[in-house]
């Protein structure tokens, strides 16, 4: 192959196309999980986080819900992903070889958002909400019925292998996926003065993003290190349930989300899909949620 202008051209048009098909092919999971937040500046502010507001009868004056300044912010990060074409298959004309290599570049791009948002939900145990407490804690700070400050839960501990039930049924989901620049745009250094070009024989193709993750409302989810079985199930669906804005306004959170990876799978089916356990009884937990298994969370 004539290694000009028109031929890099044409390469080009072929590794765009094998990438916006991978695009099309790509499938995450994150946005199960996850709120996504346009951005437009380096970071954004979440000084609203910590403050359910609930509905009250109209007597006198209308009381203005505060919302609480909890000073959290999500800062954009950097991301990239760089791939090479030797030199020698575009004077072979051997380029068909790497069809399937922009087309996985593409599914990485569609799946990006899920390198973020799971590791940090499984991280949730020790990495800090808005109130300044772990993501999973025991000692979240809220106002009782009389405005005094109690700790509540959204875990139970455990040192095994983490699952988490959930509410992902409001506007804004446990997770914040922060969203700056998606990296769905192939750029590319193949011009023979490029430095790569000249000095290693690399034609350069790329991608770039910045985004970043944060956690929402530690309400909505509870997570577990315990044994997944049906009594700490209940244990979570009880904990949830029973969690109250400030001054005691119940939140209505209705757990509706069982998420597991791959080794608690079959844990997961037999507490909410099975209609029978224990050799014939009803399973009263049957239908209760949807399981998502997440390969991520492995």
């Amino acid at each position: 192959m004539d290694i000009n202008a028109q031929a890099l051209q044409s390469a080009y048009v072929g590794f765009n196309a094998a990438f916006q098909s991978g695009l099309k092919e790509g499938t995450s999971l994150a946005s199960r999980i996850a709120t996504t937040v346009p951005s437009t500046t380096r970071e954004n502010e979440y000084g609203w986080l910590g403050k359910f507001p609930r509905f009250r009868e109209w007597i006198g004056d209308r009381v203005i819900n505060s919302l609480a300044k909890h000073g959290y912010a999500i800062k954009n990060k950097p991301f990239e992903l760089t791939v090479e074409v030797d030199r020698d298959d575009f004077d072979d004309d051997n380029l068909g070889i790497y069809n399937p290599l922009f087309r996985d570049l593409g599914m990485s791009s569609m799946t990006f958002p899920d390198e973020l948002v799971w590791p940090l939900l499984k991280n949730g145990f020790t990495e800090k909400c808005y109130d300044g407490q772990n993501f999973f804690d025991t000692d979240h700070p809220v106002l009782d019925e009389n405005g005094n400050e109690i700790s509540v839960a959204n875990t139970d501990g455990g040192v095994g292998t983490p699952w988490f039930l959930m509410d992902v049924s409001r506007p804004l989901k446990p997770i914040i996926f922060q969203d700056r620049k998606r990296p769905n745009r192939l750029i590319r250094m193949d011009k023979e003065d490029d430095t790569n070009v000249f000095m290693k024989k690399q034609f350069v193709y790329g991608l770039d993003g910045r985004a970043n993750v944060g956690f929402g409302f530690w309400q909505m989810v509870w997570g577990s290190k315990q044994t997944l079985n049906a009594a700490n199930y209940e244990t979570a669906r009880i904990g949830l349930g029973s969690l109250k804005a400030d001054f005691g306004e119940p939140l209505a959170i209705n757990p509706n989300l069982l998420v597991v990876p791959p080794a608690l799978e079959g844990a997961a089916n037999e507490i909410v899909k099975s209609q029978l356990v224990n050799g014939g009884e009803s399973n009263k937990w049957a239908g209760t949620a949807e399981v998502l298994v997440v390969n991520w969370l492995a």
